[in-house]
């Protein structure tokens, strides 16, 4: 089974992915500096988390990329 992610994550993930694709990695550490350079973030485990949902959905994407339909 999966994690459950708040949707804040989620849905601050999903932005960050659709406004700076080509800056977004499948790499945590790259993904962490991205987060925050764009967002606003008091809290390093919720800037952690968001890092981490975004590594997911890179390597989501790239998964589904390879394999042919």
């Amino acid at each position: 089974m999966g994690k459950v992610r708040p949707s804040l994550i989620k849905r601050t993930a999903r932005a960050l992915l659709e406004m700076y694709p080509s800056e977004v990695s499948d790499d945590f550490e790259l993904n962490k500096e991205l987060v925050d350079k764009y967002v606003y973030l008091k809290s390093k485990k919720l800037r952690n988390q968001i890092a981490g949902y975004l590594t997911h959905l890179v390597k989501l994407q790239k998964r589904s990329e390879g394999t042919p339909a």
